[in-house]
C-alpha cells in the first residue's frame, strides 16, 4: 500500500508498506478515505516533534470498515468509522475514574504509533466511532478535531445561554464557534489578527467578530460590555498573547477554557494575573477530547451535529489532494501554521 513516511526531520517520502493485517481478535481493518493534517502534525515534520523516524503520522480520518476481527460485534464490513485516536491503558487509576486523557501509559494513533496517511490502517474496534449511513465520509474525517472544542465547553458544563467568546480563528476555533452555535450559546464572538478568517468565522454565524491587530483589548471589552456576563472563553490559539487578551476581555465571573497548546513561554505581569482574581475567573485547563463512558459525549455530540448538517467543514478546507499532491502541499507549508485544513484523499 502507498502511504506518506516521515523518514526524518523534513524528509516526507512516499513508499510502498506492507498492507496491515488483522492480528488480535478486536482488531478492525480499516480503507481510509479522508486524513486530515492536524496543526500538530507540523512540529511533527518540520521541527523534531516526532516520537520516532520513520513514522507515518495522520490521526483526523475516516475510513471504510474492510475486515473485523472475531470478537467486533458492532462494526461490520463496509461501515463508515471516524477515529478517536487516543489509546489509553484502561486499567491505571486515572483510566478507571475516566480521565483518559491523563492516562500515563497511554498509545497515540499518528503520533505514537503509525497513523492513517496510508491506503489502510488496522486499529482496536475501540478506537472507531461508527458514523450514520448517511454521513458523509469528507465531514466524517473533521470528528476528530471537532470534539477538540467540545471537550474544553463540556469541561465547562456546557454553552447553553452563555456568550461565548472563541479567541482564534483556526480550525479548532471556527469549529468551536459552530459547536457553541449550534448547541444554543446566547451569542458567539470569534477575535483573530486575519480578516479573512474573520470574515469567514460571519459567513459561518458568528454574531461578533473583532480584529485584535486592529483593537485593543480595552476597545473589544467595551464593544462587549452588554454581553460581559456568562461568558465562556474558548482560547483556541495556544499564543502566550491570545491567553494574556483572553483574561484581559473576560467579564465578571468568567469562564476561561485553554484549549490552544502553547509553544512559547507565557509570562503574566502583575496586572494581568491580578484581573484573575479581581474578575473571579474560572480558568480551565482542556487536554485532548475525551470523557467516560469511552470514548465520551464529545464524540456523540460531534457526530450528531455531523448528522444533522449542524457543522460547515467545507469552508474550512484549503485543498484536498491525492497522496502525491499532499507531499508537494504540506511541503509548501515549510514549518508555518496552515491558511484551512490540507487533507489527503485516498480513493
Amino acid at each position: 500500500m502507498k502511504a506518506v513516511v516521515i523518514q526524518a526531520n523534513r524528509q516526507m517520502v512516499i513508499q510502498d508498506l506492507d498492507k496491515p493485517k488483522i492480528e488480535n481478535a478486536n482488531d478492525v481493518l480499516v480503507k481510509v478515505r479522508y486524513s486530515g493534517l492536524c496543526g500538530s502534525d507540523i512540529p511533527r515534520i518540520f521541527h523534531h516533534g516526532t516520537h520516532f523516524y520513520p513514522i507515518v503520522l495522520g490521526h483526523e480520518f475516516s475510513g471504510i470498515v474492510e475486515q473485523v476481527g472475531e470478537n467486533v460485534r458492532d462494526l461490520k464490513q463496509g461501515d463508515l468509522v471516524a477515529c478517536a485516536p487516543l489509546q489509553p491503558c484502561f486499567n491505571c487509576p486515572e483510566c478507571e475514574k475516566g480521565f483518559y486523557s491523563l492516562c500515563k501509559h497511554y498509545n497515540f494513533i499518528g503520533s505514537r504509533r503509525f497513523g492513517a496517511n496510508a491506503e489502510y490502517i488496522c486499529v482496536n474496534q475501540y478506537n472507531l466511532v461508527k458514523m450514520p449511513a448517511q454521513a458523509d465520509e469528507l465531514q466524517s474525517a473533521f470528528i476528530e478535531p471537532i470534539t477538540v472544542g467540545l471537550h474544553g465547553i463540556y469541561l465547562a458544563q456546557g454553552c447553553a445561554n452563555k456568550n461565548v467568546i472563541v479567541v482564534g480563528a483556526g480550525t479548532i476555533g471556527l469549529l468551536a464557534a459552530q459547536c457553541a452555535k449550534a448547541l444554543g450559546a446566547n451569542s458567539v464572538t470569534v477575535i483573530d489578527i486575519n480578516q479573512d478568517k474573520l470574515d469567514l468565522a460571519t459567513s459561518l454565524g458568528a454574531d461578533y467578530v473583532f480584529n485584535s491587530a486592529l483593537l485593543s483589548a480595552e476597545e473589544i471589552s467595551l464593544q462587549l460590555v452588554e454581553k460581559r456576563f456568562d461568558q465562556l472563553i474558548l482560547e483556541t490559539a495556544g499564543v502566550p498573547k491570545t491567553v494574556e487578551l483572553s483574561i484581559q476581555i473576560a467579564g465578571p465571573k468568567a469562564q476561561l477554557a485553554l484549549i490552544g497548546t502553547l509553544h512559547n513561554e507565557l509570562s503574566l505581569n502583575p496586572n494581568t494575573f491580578g484581573l484573575i482574581l479581581r474578575k473571579e475567573l474560572t480558568i480551565l485547563g482542556s487536554w485532548m477530547n475525551y470523557s467516560a463512558p469511552w470514548p465520551g459525549q464529545e464524540w456523540q455530540e460531534a457526530t450528531k451535529l455531523i448528522e444533522e448538517n449542524k457543522i460547515n467543514t467545507t469552508a474550512l478546507i484549503s485543498s484536498i489532494n491525492v497522496i502525491e499532491n499532499y507531499v508537494e502541499e504540506v511541503n509548501k507549508l515549510d514549518g508555518k501554521p496552515m491558511n484551512g485544513k490540507i487533507v489527503l484523499k485516498f480513493d
